[in-house]
């Protein structure tokens, strides 16, 4: 059978699961009855550094989730990094179960990356959509649609964010551009000034590259 696996977590799976192969064979020679603790880290680690495909749904205009998780936040406000003006941000929460390859969630140009310090409070803690270390991602929409930002936060767990794209790479939607190791939460902002309507509800499962989180409509 085959997983395909992240290749941002290649450093991880090779650290950890080298050793947890190593520990499946001993165990099966001297110590049979700890097979399943390197069987149960290995499928863990398995699980979490899966990398689906996705089949990008057809529309134009359309913002697409780009994390795996559950939407936490549907909510107003002040997106002071990069498009500095009120917006309305969707926040979804990603557990250690959910596939945590983000996707980008519409066609553009990347037009601003800043990474910035911070705590790792718990992902759920509301405090950690302002202490907690970040990354920041402006996109210039093709087609006229004008701008948004996504932004990765850590969590409690999670100590690494990759952002595996730079300014002035031209990023198709659907397109991984990183991952968040170990729980974490990602966050759609778009601009008041565009006329958006949104096709999720706080508590809904959505799924990286496929859900629709809403539609901006063009010449609005």
């Amino acid at each position: 059978m085959h997983i395909p696996l992240a290749k941002y977590g290649l450093r991880e799976l090779i650290i950890l699961g080298i050793p947890c192969i190593i520990g499946i064979g001993l165990s099966l020679i001297l110590f049979p009855w700890i097979i399943p603790v390197p069987v149960c880290i290995l499928a863990f680690l398995l699980n979490f550094f899966r990398d689906p495909e996705r089949r990008v749904p057809d529309g134009r205009g359309l913002i697409i989730a780009p994390a795996d998780g559950m939407v936490s936040h549907i909510m107003p406000v002040f997106e002071d990094s990069y498009l500095k003006c009120d917006t309305i941000k969707i926040s979804i929460f990603m557990s250690v179960l959910n596939v945590h390859v983000n996707r980008i969630p519409a066609h553009g140009r990347v037009e601003f990356i800043k990474h910035t310090k911070g705590k790792f409070l718990d992902a759920r803690d509301d405090d950690c959509f302002h202490s907690n270390e970040n990354n920041v991602m402006g996109l210039s929409l093709t087609g006229g649609h004008g701008k948004i930002a996504v932004k990765q936060i850590a969590g409690r767990i999670a100590k690494r964010i990759v952002c595996a794209c730079k300014v002035g790479d031209v990023l198709k939607q659907g397109q991984r551009f990183g991952m968040i190791k170990f729980g974490s939460r990602v966050e759609v902002f778009i601009p008041n000034s565009i006329r958006f309507e949104i096709m999720v509800n706080v508590g809904e499962r959505v799924t990286a590259g496929k859900t629709i989180l809403g539609r901006i409509y063009e010449g609005e």
